[in-house]
């Protein structure tokens, strides 16, 4: 087994790497192990605030250059993100080729654990989409950087708990700044994806009072909130559906990222988008056609921290009040950053943005970096 730096790409992945604004990583590794058919990228982009930390994604990427990519804008993502939640760390984001369903097993997990454990601390893994609790006990057994354990294993549980609560509190600014009241009682908020985060996403909003609409690419998954809410929840077909539904006031997307685009956006009925994907903004300038149409974006990196707060609280040993009191604060930062926007005549993303690069710039200062 051995990590070999990214040295031999194609032209669009090393253009995103060294020669654009999104670039800037500051290292970049392929993982290979053919006795498990383990093929993994990991993405360092800043470690300027402390150790890299971000989850491990488990996706069947249409090709490899696409895993590569995610990864650089995950990983970009996760720096942001960790600027914005207070943490004492930089970014990073793994992903691992192919479809869990077909090729997880324990001997890839140990394999990849032995990979981040190659890395000394510089990479602090936990869960992400197509990796759960269980995984990173696996992965654990190889690595002393591995978060998002079971408490059993000395760990936090299922992060999707406090990701939830944090997109809730940035919601809840979202409704303070756009009319006045932090409720959402009465509110029509549609969830694209409804799993692992936006299950969750839907009880805080029911218990405040929302009209609450979902859908989800897996019927099983709206069935169950169906069942467990009758009458209280209803769904549609897509989407395509929900973007449109008239009278939505808020569009949570909680699923994979891209989720506003040029497609997107101009059908949106939505006043304010608040949701727990990643990478919701499909390129530059989407935020500022959602800001032209005067949609209120509470941007993603800043309300889906909590599960990140969490997985950093267990480096230190975990306790869920003091991660909760954190994520709390993610109402104050999604404010200020729509105060920020405001003043500096900006779309919220830009400045979050600024807000966001400005803490990282002072700490490579600090640092003499």
């Amino acid at each position: 087994m051995g990590v070999t730096t990214v040295t031999e790409m194609t032209d669009g992945v090393l253009h995103t790497l060294f020669r654009t604004e999104q670039g800037g990583h500051e290292q970049v590794v392929l993982c290979q192990d053919r006795a498990s058919g383990l093929k993994a990228v990991i993405a360092l982009h800043s470690t300027a605030l402390g150790p890299a930390l971000g989850g491990t994604r488990f996706h069947a990427y249409a090709s490899d250059e696409e895993a590569v990519l995610d990864a650089l804008n995950l990983a970009r993502g996760m720096s942001y993100k960790n600027a914005l939640a207070g943490l004492d760390h930089g970014g990073g984001k793994a992903v691992i080729i192919g479809d869990p369903d077909v090729l997880k097993s324990e001997e890839l997990l140990l394999a990849y654990g032995r990979f981040v454990e190659s890395l000394g601390g510089r990479y602090v893994t936990a869960c992400d989409v197509g990796t759960y609790v269980a995984d990173m006990d696996v992965v654990a057994r190889e690595t002393r950087w591995a978060t998002g354990r079971s408490p059993e294993n000395g760990g936090a549980g299922d992060s999707s708990v406090l990701t939830a609560f944090g997109v809730f509190q940035g919601m809840r600014a979202s409704a303070q700044h756009l009319w006045g009241d932090p409720t959402l009682r009465g509110r029509k908020v549609g969830v694209a994806g409804v799993g692992k985060v936006g299950h969750h996403l839907v009880e805080h909003l029911l218990e405040d009072g929302a009209e609450v609409v979902i859908t989800d690419v897996r019927a099983e998954s709206v069935q169950r909130i169906l069942d467990k809410h009758p009458g209280k929840v209803t769904a549609v077909a897509d989407t395509e559906a929900l973007i449109r539904l008239a009278g939505l006031d808020i569009y949570a997307p909680c699923a994979l990222g891209g989720a506003l685009d040029d497609v997107t956006v101009p059908v949106l009925t939505a006043k304010v988008v608040c949701g727990a994907a990643n990478n919701q903004l499909a390129h530059p300038g989407v935020e500022k056609d959602l800001a032209d149409r005067g949609i209120l974006y509470a941007p993603d990196y800043v309300v889906n921290a909590g599960g990140v707060i969490q997985v950093a609280d267990e480096l230190h040993g975990f306790d869920f009040d003091r991660c909760k009191t954190k994520a709390t604060k993610i109402f104050d930062t999604t404010l200020a950053i729509f105060a920020r926007a405001k003043s500096d005549g900006i779309p919220p993303a830009a400045a979050a943005d600024r807000i966001a690069e400005q803490r990282m710039a002072e700490a490579r200062a600090a640092r003499g970096l």
